[in-house]
């Protein structure tokens, strides 16, 4: 087992003296603040990304940077922080200008949210900053999708379960049990349903014209009060835990090809 490098629990000296000692490789947690039901802290996202990161680190030893907590959910029940997609792009940017400066040289943006606007958002902050810095083609940028590396994840989604449904409520009973309330409430069924079948669905799109050339105002279901997609009652901290060493192998094993090819 090696020693997670807790970037914001660490000196100025400690980190030059890692990057000294050639430790370029860093995994950044990239979670949200929004709504996870009435069973599930606002936190949950930033927790995902952490502990798969933290837990990766302790097998690496590599870097861990402090969690994103503020980027894009696009939900609008009460707790839901909001950062437009194209500002969320941009800070990632930032972050990932100031890493490489400091000698970064594999960094991994570890996704804790799934939401589509989200994940396009940190993919294209990758490819814009890469793009638009050729003095850093030398260096590798991952984006780490936890849930595509877990067959459990994929199995969730196979039973319309996206969002603080069963899988995502027993990562938290695994790793954070005191924060899982017991209030597990749904909305009503057919709205449940409807986001069963598509997690995009809470989506309310209306046209003042009706042609398709004309951008749609998206706002939330109003019929959505809850908004946990899936069934929190199938939960388990047990398979909190298979979930867990699925996704941080995962990560593990993309870190030791990005150094195996790539260096640091």
């Amino acid at each position: 087992m090696s020693e997670a490098l807790i970037w914001e629990h660490m000196t100025v000296n400690e980190v030059r003296d890692a990057l000294e000692d050639d430790m370029r490789t860093i995994l950044v947690p990239l979670g949200v603040t929004e709504q996870h039901g009435h069973h599930l802290p606002l936190r949950t996202d930033c927790h995902n990304a952490e502990e798969i990161s933290r837990r990766a680190a302790e097998q690496t030893g590599c870097f861990v940077a402090p969690t994103l907590a503020y980027t894009y959910s696009g939900g609008e029940l009460p707790g839901t922080i909001n950062v437009s997609p194209h500002v969320v792009t941009q800070i990632i940017v930032e972050i990932l200008n100031s890493l490489c400066l400091q000698g970064l040289h594999n960094i991994v943006l570890v996704l804790g949210h799934g939401g589509s606007e989200n994940e396009r958002a940190t993919q294209e902050a990758a490819e814009i900053f890469l793009r638009n810095n050729p003095q850093f083609t030398d260096r590798n940028i991952a984006v780490y999708r936890f849930w595509q590396e877990s067959e459990i994840c994929l199995r969730a989604f196979e039973d319309g379960d996206y969002h603080s449904g069963w899988f995502e409520t027993s990562l938290m009973l695994y790793w954070k049990p005191d924060e899982v309330r017991d209030e597990y409430v749904l909305d009503d069924p057919d709205v449940v349903q409807l986001m069963r079948e598509d997690q995009d669905a809470y989506q309310h799109r209306t046209r003042n014209v009706h042609h398709d050339s004309v951008v749609p105002a998206v706002r939330q279901n109003p019929a959505i009060r809850v908004g946990v997609i899936g069934d929190p009652q199938k939960a388990s901290a047990e398979i909190g835990r298979q979930i867990t060493e699925e996704t941080v192998q995962g990560l593990v094993q993309l870190v030791e090809t990005m150094r195996t090819q790539g260096g640091g």
